[in-house]
This record gives C-alpha cells, structure tokens and sequence, in this order.
C-alpha cells in the first residue's frame, strides 16, 4: 500500500472521530486525531465541546511517550494562537515528538490560516496537507461559512405536499409527514445553534422549538438545546408561549424593532429572555441586521422552521445556504393551500432561484431533499 493510502486509511479515521461530536462543539469546528507507530494507532481523540481539549491533545495524552517519532492525522490544522480558552496545539506536538503531521484542511480562522503549518515545518516537522481535504471541508461547512462571512449558516427546512402545500387553506399543517420524518427533523435540531420563526408562527402553533428526549441518534448524545429565536417587530408574542418558558435552560432571543413598547421590552426582559432591538423593513426585522448581530453572539448556524411568508423574505434577502424540504406523498390542490413559499410569484422563469447539489433520501413513507447553493439563476 503506497503511503498516499496509508494516509487516506488513518484519516478516514480521523473523520469518523471528527463526526461523533456534531452538534456539540459551536462556535469550534469539529476536529479529529490519529496517532499512528510503525503501523499502530496509539492514540485518538476528538474535540468533544468548546473550552474542552482539542482533539490533538487528546490523542497525545493517550498516546504518551509513543507519540515520539509518530505520525498524528488532524482533520483540521492545529492551532497556534493564545486567545482562546485552551492552549495551543502546535507547542504540545513539538514536546511530544511527533515527527510528521498529516492535515486535511487548512484552518480558515485568520487567527491560524497557513502558521499552523509553518510553524511545525519551521520546527522540523513534516507536514503533508490536503489528505481527504473535500470530506474535511463538507465536515466543517458551517463552521468555515461563519468564520469566512461573520453570518451563520442558515438552512431553510419545511414540510410539504407533493404539491408544494405546507398547509390548507385553513392553516392545518400538523402533521404533513409522518413520524419518521419528524425523528429525522429533531436530528437536525440538535446539530443547530438556534431555531428561528416568526410571530405568526408562535401565535397559531405555540411550539416549544426544542429537541425532544428520545427523538435523536444514540450518535447524538445529550440532546443540546438550540437557541429559540422569534421574529417580532412589535412584540405581539403572548405571555403564555412556550418559548418563554425554561428561559434559563434554553436560550429565547426576541428580535424587534422601535414599533415595540417600552413597556412590553421591559416585561419580557424579566422572564430572562433577551430582546434585541433592529431596524425595520417595511415593518419588519431587517433580516440582515439581524443575521449580522446573530453571528457576532457565536451563532454559527440557524434553523429556520417558519411560515410561507418568512421563507419568501429570508430567501429574497439572499441568507439560505441550504435547503431541506420534506415531501409527503400526498396533494392538497387549491390555489388557496399555503405554499412554501410567500410573496409575489416572479413574473418570468429565469428569476426562479436555483438550488445546486440536490440530493434525495427515503425517510419512512416521506423523503427529504437537501441542497446547497441556493441562488438566483443568471
């Protein structure tokens, strides 16, 4: 076996280290270790949550006087900056011994972006990059979309007819899919930072906005609560929304603008919610200013489970980074069903909005279409 696909080997590896802390180490990218002596993994490691040791360390530790002379696989490039909460990776390879370091990606925090590297060549160490650096890259897209726009990454999620109905006429929406869709749905809460919908929203359905117990992989762990964020630009939410409650245990961001009350602000204040105050467009939140501040608070990724209306603005607004739409096989009809999205119909097909890399998957009776690239078409 050439030393290329030894490479790929204990990599591989790495990557599946990596994966086991998803959902889990916001705003921190996922990263995993290998240690491999004359033909032998003697240490691993993942980082497994924001101000816990970072993967390299870890598998150092494990590893011990074994490391000396030892080839380490990193999913990502080892820091080597200070201001963080746990020290920098490249002094401890150095003092362990490791004599070559395989890196798949590197890291696109300015802070490191290339020292990392030169620093453990500058140290003698042999440093091969790119082994699986597309698998590497699809592992940490949402952290390197944060990190390269100060925005999170948003995926737009909803749940449709055949037709493209996300409720009747009446607003009767639950449930479209069916339960195995709604497990896969939960899955996807717990990899989130927060959860966003709008007022309409909370005031027809009520929802809790969290990941509950018993819905998730094994994989997943501890279910981690996301951020309940709500669109609300006068704060017309009622006191009795279950997204005021358990304030304490899960986050709830209220994001308004001046039309809001004085008085109302202050109420909600009380109930340990945080109420943030943007501009407006045309009688809304702005919707970039608020994606701006949301990335500058460490939310590096936003699920946005919203109405027809919403959709349609925060797709305009140009902020979608991924789709994920669940189909049910069945049809509503009726121009008067809601559809997925709101707004005015463009009035020709080459303003349709485009959608790359679309892919299909079978959940229970229902499937689910995720895609990436959501763009205007040229």
């Amino acid at each position: 076996m050439s030393i290329a696909s030894q490479d790929a080997v204990y990599m591989k590896q790495a990557l599946r280290l990596a994966v086991k802390a998803k959902g889990h180490t916001s705003p921190n990218p996922m990263v995993g270790a290998v240690i491999v002596q004359n033909g032998q993994v003697v240490g691993r490691g993942y980082h497994q949550q924001a101000g816990k040791p970072h993967a390299e360390v870890r598998a150092l530790k494990q590893a011990g006087s074994k490391a000396r002379g030892a080839t380490l696989y990193a999913t990502l490039e080892p820091c080597c900056h200070l201001s963080k909460r746990t020290p920098p990776c490249v002094p401890a390879l150095r003092s362990f011994g490791v004599k070559r370091v395989v890196v798949a990606m590197r890291d696109p925090n300015p802070k490191v972006q290339g020292k990392g590297i030169r620093q453990l060549r500058q140290a003698g160490i042999d440093v091969v990059v790119g082994c699986m650096e597309q698998e590497a890259k699809e592992l940490n897209r949402v952290f390197s979309h944060w990190i390269r726009t100060g925005l999170p990454f948003v995926i737009l999620k909803a749940a449709m007819t055949l037709d493209g109905k996300i409720a009747t006429a009446m607003g009767e929406s639950q449930w479209i899919t069916g339960a195995a869709a709604r497990r896969h749905v939960h899955e996807l809460r717990s990899h989130v930072d927060a959860i966003m919908v709008g007022i309409g929203t909370i005031m027809k359905d009520n929802p809790e906005l969290s990941v509950r117990k018993g819905l998730t992989s094994k994989r997943s762990g501890h279910a981690r609560q996301p951020t309940r964020i709500v669109l609300d630009s006068r704060l017309r939410i009622p006191p009795t929304s279950k997204v005021l409650r358990w304030t304490l245990e899960q986050p709830t961001i209220l994001c308004t603008t001046a039309l809001a009350s004085a008085t109302k602000k202050a109420l909600l204040k009380k109930t340990h919610t945080t109420v943030l105050e943007f501009p407006q467009k045309k009688d809304h939140v702005s919707l970039t200013a608020c994606f701006q501040t949301l990335g500058k608070l460490g939310i590096t990724s936003v699920l946005v489970e919203g109405g027809s209306e919403l959709n349609a603005a925060i797709l305009h607004e140009g902020l979608v980074n991924q789709v994920q739409f669940y189909m049910a096989p069945k049809v509503l009809g009726g121009q008067n069903a809601k559809g997925l999205i709101g707004g005015q119909s463009p009035r020709h097909l080459k303003h349709a909005f485009s959608i790359d890399n679309l892919n299909v998957q079978k959940i229970g009776d229902d499937f689910v279409w995720v895609g990436h690239g959501v763009h205007p078409q040229q």
